[in-house]
């Protein structure tokens, strides 16, 4: 398994100015980081990939569509924007040696109709994310859409859900993630849902109850680390924490407060991975 640190930390818009941090990752230990792709054009991405490149750090990152992007979308407008919106995305990971591609992309991010989910809206988005795992098997791009707590998605909540989305979609191209966050709320068991999805499993992130320094809330981290163990899982690991630094980005994912400092959060993060993954 490689460990990998989520920079959206510190920032939704990784530039050069963020260079420091990522080489102070490396000495820390880390194998990789993994970037929010939001804005910018290929020059930028290609910049940052060859930093990450120089430097011997792997890459993996985050992609999400917008309500007017939403492939889920009874609106072929939205869908087709969507579609356009991934490989984008797509486009932008190749250039910064991006190995996957991870989010809520099935659907739009905190989008609700307020009512559950419609044959119609899974099958929308699955005829979408086959065709973007298509263009992603050029540029050999896993795609790992994440199943998501009820309070910020209704399509996809449960591992059980997603290996539905995987197995329909049936790209090699596009796997399934797992957050151990969004278990703590919606699964019975953090084992019984990685054991659930281990057959489609490309991607994982450490993210504690609090989104906080990881080891120090209620995830029970010996069942995940077992269970990974078990599944005999050999991709990222990757811890994802999130601050108030950026105000619009906290404010979309309903983060109010502070939870530890940045330092403690990936240095104890690491520490609690490598001792689960040792033990």
């Amino acid at each position: 398994m490689k460990i990998g640190m989520n920079m959206l930390l510190w920032t939704n818009h990784v530039t050069e100015a963020h260079f420091p941090i990522i080489d102070d990752l490396k000495k820390a230990g880390f194998d990789g980081v993994e970037l929010y792709l939001g804005e910018g054009d290929i020059k930028h991405y290609s910049k940052l990939g060859d930093h990450f490149s120089d430097i011997g750090m792997g890459v993996t990152a985050v992609a999400g569509l917008a309500p007017e992007e939403n492939i889920a979308s009874p609106d072929a407008k939205y869908r087709a924007a969507g579609l356009d919106r991934l490989k984008w995305s797509i486009d932008m990971a190749e250039a910064s040696n991006v190995e996957v591609i991870c989010g809520p992309f099935h659907s739009t991010f905190a989008y609700f109709t307020r009512q559950p989910p419609t044959e119609d809206e899974r099958k929308h988005s699955a005829e979408q994310l086959y065709k973007a795992a298509e263009y992603a098997q050029k540029a050999n791009i896993v795609l790992t859409p994440e199943a998501v707590n009820r309070f910020e998605c209704y399509l996809y909540n449960t591992m059980a859900d997603l290996k539905t989305l995987v197995e329909r979609v049936n790209h090699p191209n596009l796997g399934a993630m797992f957050d151990t966050h969004h278990a703590h709320i919606e699964e019975k068991s953090q084992a019984e849902a990685l054991k659930t999805i281990a057959p489609v499993l490309k991607h994982v992130h450490i993210s504690e109850n609090d989104r906080g320094t990881p080891g120090e809330g209620q995830v029970h981290w010996d069942a995940v680390f077992s269970a990974l163990k078990e599944i005999n899982y050999d991709g990222w690991v990757t811890i994802e924490a999130f601050s108030t630094i950026i105000p619009e980005f906290a404010n979309a994912i309903n983060v109010w407060r502070d939870y530890s400092p940045s330092k403690e959060i990936y240095i104890k993060g690491l520490q609690l991975i490598k001792k689960g993954l040792e033990s």
